[in-house]
């Protein structure tokens, strides 16, 4: 891994021979909020073990209003929760009770069944509020599909973070650049947040065959292609 930021745009240095494709996500109204899901897509299933993504926001609520996801099960797939503002209230059937708030990682892993509801407390809703996070669903494999429900919250504070030239970053799940998450997968998983300086050039690692890059905010140039946000590129393995 390295960062170039001294690099000039027309630098020669190593980067995916191409781009196998872009999503863009589509849109759900899930009651006075808005999700956009870029996995599954027609075009393309999964990345790695991830079979769902889905960027929750960014939205604005009225004092009284808020999310209101009810109770329903999940089986064979771990959920993982990160927000960039705002705050969810997650319960589920093994007893957790937890607020998530901006940073912190959330992981449930259903296994052969499990249970959970997600709202916005009803503190936060004495005044107008936001929401903006991403929520990502991996699959698991099969040799634990039917295997026991499990749950993993990480304050924001113990959540690793790094820095590099004109980059900085927090990792969600697996190893980066020395570092190693406190929760575990089931498969090998990496997920990191990145955030970049403008002019920053940055060497995508080569350790994880299928690779995407997912634009929370602003542009990103890619083997000189810009994209904008909201958009899913999948890297060419």
């Amino acid at each position: 891994m390295s960062w170039l930021s001294d690099a000039s745009p027309d630098a020669n240095y190593d980067c995916p021979t191409d781009v196998e494709l872009v999503i863009l996500p589509r849109t759900v109204d899930i009651g006075n909020f808005e999700v956009h899901r870029a996995l599954p897509s027609k075009s393309r299933q999964m990345v790695g073990p991830f079979i769902f993504w889905d960027q929750m926001g960014p939205g604005n609520f009225l004092t009284g209003q808020g999310v209101d996801v009810r109770p329903h099960p999940h089986i064979g797939l771990s959920t993982v929760t990160y927000l960039f503002e705002g705050s969810l209230d997650h319960k589920d059937s093994l007893g957790n009770a937890i607020r998530i708030i901006p940073g912190d990682v959330n992981l449930m892993t259903a296994g052969s069944g499990i249970v959970h509801s997600e709202r916005t407390g009803p503190d936060v809703r004495k005044k107008p509020s936001k929401l903006f996070g991403i929520q990502s669903w991996l699959a698991q494999p099969k040799s634990h599909e039917n295997g026991d429900p499990g749950f993993v919250h990480i304050p924001k504070d113990d959540v690793p973070e790094f820095t590099g030239d004109g980059v900085t970053g927090r990792l969600i799940l697996g190893n980066f650049l020395g570092l190693k998450t406190i929760a575990k997968t089931q498969w090998d998983t990496l997920y990191a947040v990145l955030s970049f300086q403008p002019g920053t050039v940055f060497d995508i690692p080569k350790e994880t065959e299928e690779r995407a890059l997912f634009i929370v905010k602003g542009t990103l140039e890619v083997c000189s292609q810009e994209y904008n946000e909201r958009q899913l590129i999948v890297l060419r393995p």
